[in-house]
This record gives C-alpha cells, sequence and structure tokens, in this order.
C-alpha cells in the first residue's frame, strides 16, 4: 500500500474515533427519567436509583439506570418530596404507579 494512502486510511480512522466519544457521550448524558415535583426542591441535585438528578424548580431530569422506574420514583420521592408525574423514556408513569411511589 503507497504512503500516502496508509496515511489517508490513518486520518480517517482518528477523526472516527475522535467522533464516537462525543456521539456516546450525548446519547448517555440525554435525560431518560423526567419527574415534575408536587413542590419546587431546594436541592439542585438528588440521587435516585443510582443516577444523578438535576433539578430545578419542581422538574428532575437524569440519564437511564438498571433500577425499574417505580424503584427510582420512590427514592426521588424520598430525597425531595411528592412527585406530580414521574416518565421513563418519555413514557408517563400510570396514575396507579405514581400511587405506589408516593405511598
Amino acid at each position: 500500500m503507497p504512503r500516502s494512502s496508509v496515511l489517508v486510511a490513518s486520518a480517517v480512522l482518528s477523526m472516527s474515533a475522535a467522533l464516537v466519544p462525543a456521539t456516546l457521550q450525548a446519547t448517555d448524558t440525554a435525560p431518560y427519567f423526567t419527574a415534575e415535583l408536587v413542590e419546587a426542591t431546594g436541592d439542585a441535585e438528588a440521587i435516585a436509583g443510582g443516577v444523578l438528578f438535576q433539578c430545578e424548580g419542581t422538574l428532575c431530569k437524569a440519564p437511564r439506570s438498571r433500577d425499574r422506574a417505580l424503584r427510582v420514583c420512590r427514592e426521588l420521592r424520598r430525597e425531595v418530596g411528592p412527585i406530580a408525574a414521574f416518565s421513563a423514556g418519555g413514557s408517563p408513569m400510570s396514575e396507579t404507579q405514581l400511587a405506589r411511589c408516593n405511598g
């Protein structure tokens, strides 16, 4: 293989490797859990279900965890108080599940 082809291939691989972490990082930090609190929390952060929730006013968001949504919701309630609405992956929790979360 000619030297110029090796250099081009090396440059392409280097550029590809540089882009992959940025793409993965953007996906990993996108909110998966969203909680609307009954009352605003004074805490900017809370840990529930092994993930860090970022809270502002009555809205808390966090990336995905390995725990089930109901468990994450319950743990978050213990940290910040009653929850008015909770969603995981864009799917809202049912009224029955929300009652169990706040129970």
